[in-house]
């Protein structure tokens, strides 16, 4: 048996318990992403033997190293470590609130969204506006199209079934335009959109360290805070009711703090698929289903396939760099098709 360690403020209003073995999880996971941000830091075009990257993000190193770390490499180690927390977290909650296995982000539309607008930004005003405000775009159009799904799906309140196959439908949609708006674009316009709706953080900087961050310090915690009603809300709305809770509004906020999430990690990174869905079903295998558990190991277990994915997009073919989200579709196309075995009699 696991045991249950209680934290709890001297005023008594915070307050949780967490399993030994959670904590030893957490632990594992933040050291091996740590070791994984040095190496992956020094690896490139130009190699940095680790013991050199210490030395030089500690103050030590020579010009050329503080260069090509701190200013070319460390910003986009960061992006990958918050974008795939924020989607690890983003797609956990989706599948708590909708109790699907097979949601997630991407599956649901919210990226799609995000993708037709920055595809339209791209298209019709990157010529006048200055591509600064893509990412404004983005996270627009990932909130509008999640404000469309739960308006469709609103019948005296919105169901996990309801919200799930309008949402499916929705991103069929998008993406049709999204892919009509491509074809008909200028070549220019359309390989940059292309880029970007494969998903890559190629190029990031520290005003994009700046611009997500944020985001995930203040949704993160409020993730957290909320776990509890996303635990109550899985054992079914009537049940949920029944014990008190207020169902419509914390699934309101539940998927709110979602779409902030996924939004602003897609405003930043592109459309980077299956994060979402693969790094809280890896959670549950390591810590179980109790939402303040899984979703801290969810966040991590994102950043690491996402900081391994890049990784491995910009260094395996060099001098190429290929985009991240190609890497985390080869995984997570095969894991999805499983999914969808798994649960075929569902």
């Amino acid at each position: 048996m696991n045991k249950l360690i209680a934290f709890r403020s001297k005023n008594g209003t915070i307050s949780f318990l967490a399993e030994k073995r959670t904590l030893v999880v957490l632990l594992v996971l933040a050291l091996l992403t740590i070791a994984f941000c040095v190496i992956s830091i020094g690896m490139g075009s130009k190699y940095i033997d680790p013991v050199e990257t210490l030395k030089t993000m500690l103050g030590h190193g020579t010009a050329q190293h503080v260069l090509v770390l701190e200013t070319l490499r460390l910003p986009r180690v960061i992006v990958a470590v918050l974008v795939g927390a924020a989607l690890g977290i983003s797609g956990g909650i989706m599948q708590g609130i909708i109790r699907n296995p097979l949601a997630s982000p991407d599956i649901m539309g919210i990226t799609g969204g995000a993708a037709l607008a920055a595809v339209a930004f791209i298209t019709y005003l990157s010529g006048t506006i200055s591509m600064k405000w893509l990412s404004v775009a983005a996270f627009t159009g990932a909130g509008c199209i999640s404000i469309l799904i739960y308006g469709l799906a609103w019948k005296k309140g919105v169901t996990s079934i309801r919200l799930v196959l309008i949402g499916i439908g929705i991103a069929a949609a998008v993406g049709s335009l999204t892919t009509l708006m491509i074809v008909f674009s200028p070549i220019n316009a359309a390989s940059q959109a292309y880029i970007w709706m494969t998903g890559s953080i190629y190029a990031t900087t520290w005003s994009h360290v700046y611009a997500l961050l944020p985001w995930v310090i203040v949704f993160i915690p409020l993730a957290l805070i909320f776990s509890r009603t996303a635990n109550i809300q899985e054992l079914g709305d009537d049940i949920a009711k029944g014990l008190g809770s207020a169902v419509q509004r914390h699934r309101f906020v539940l998927l709110l703090i979602s779409v902030a999430l996924a939004g602003s990690a897609v405003a930043v990174a592109g459309t980077i698929g299956f994060i979402g869905l693969i790094a809280p079903h890896i959670a549950r295998k390591l810590v179980g289903p109790a939402f303040g558990s899984f979703l801290p190991v969810a966040a991590l277990t994102g950043s690491l396939i996402l900081l391994i994915s890049d990784t491995a997009a910009r260094t395996a073919f060099l001098p190429l760099d290929i985009p991240a989200g190609v890497f985390t579709a080869g995984i997570g196309a095969p894991f999805f098709i499983y999914l969808l075995y798994r649960n075929r009699n569902s």
